[in-house]
C-alpha cells in the first residue's frame, strides 16, 4: 500500500483548492463527512440485519 507523506498531502490539497476554490472546500468537506456518516449507518444496519437473520434460522 502506498505511503502518503506530507509532500503528497500538500499537493493533493493544492489541487483541490485549485479545482474547487478555497470558499467551496468547507462545503465539500461537510458533504463528504455527511455521506460517510450515512454510509457507515447503512452498513451497520445491514450487518445487524444479517446477524438477526442468522439467529432466527
Amino acid at each position: 500500500m502506498a505511503n502518503i507523506g506530507l509532500p503528497e498531502l500538500l499537493i493533493v490539497l493544492f489541487v483541490f483548492t485549485m479545482l474547487f476554490g478555497a470558499s467551496k472546500l468547507p462545503d465539500l468537506a461537510r458533504s463528504i463527512g455527511q455521506s460517510a456518516r450515512i454510509l457507515k449507518t447503512e452498513v451497520r444496519e445491514l450487518s445487524d440485519s444479517d446477524q438477526e437473520k442468522g439467529k432466527n434460522v
